[in-house]
């Protein structure tokens, strides 16, 4: 799997939804190596969109696409500055990668100094963080450049989640999630409060 996070701060965000309802409708079924995609605005106003591609070589063709690149020129329009684009090559899922029935998406970015072990760490908690926490539908762990990373975690709600938040953390639970703490090291939180969720079905 390739991820392609792009983000920034959007300008007009009525024309930036009917861009994103526009994709859905006419250029998504000639969309090569699409499987889905989460975005949403944060609570700072920033726009966060996660693609799903099969490969980096299909995204490509994707953007190669003289009807992709006009619609980013319309996109682009509606942003108040640059947006900032995230080619993610390393891509590992966790607990089934999410669902389309997420009504609560969380987006974290950061920069890690030991990915792989980051990764490990997802892994080995996974089962009992299912256990725990029952209302996680899953997520995704996408590398980029040297040392940064978009984490995308999937919830069956926003208000399951924060119930959930304020559980105690079992005895031989909390290394883990202690080392897993450390390794995000500065991470920024993106929630999305009403994520749209578009999958290769629509």
């Amino acid at each position: 799997m390739f991820i392609q996070v792009w983000q920034g701060t959007v300008r007009d965000r009525d024309a930036l939804l009917d861009c994103m309802e526009r994709w859905t409708r006419e250029l998504l079924p000639g969309a090569p190596g699409y499987l889905g995609s989460t975005s949403g605005f944060g609570d700072d106003g920033t726009w966060v969109s996660v693609a799903r591609f099969e490969s980096e070589e299909m995204a490509r063709r994707n953007s190669d696409r003289p009807e992709q690149g006009e619609w980013w020129a319309e996109v682009e329009r509606c942003f108040d500055g640059p947006i900032t684009v995230h080619d993610c090559r390393d891509v590992d899922t966790w607990m089934g990668g999410g669902s389309d029935e997420a009504g609560f998406v969380q987006v974290m970015e950061g920069h890690c100094d030991d990915l792989p072990r980051m990764r490990e760490v997802l892994a080995e908690g996974a089962d009992r963080v299912h256990e725990l926490r029952p209302e996680i539908l899953g997520g995704t762990l996408a590398a980029y450049g040297d040392d940064g990373y978009v984490e995308t975690v999937y919830f069956s709600s926003e208000e399951e989640a924060r119930e959930h938040e304020r559980i105690e953390i079992p005895d031989d639970l909390r290394p883990l999630f202690e080392e897993e703490m450390r390794l995000m090291g500065d991470v920024h939180y993106y929630d999305l409060h009403a994520p749209i969720l578009t999958s290769a079905g629509r």
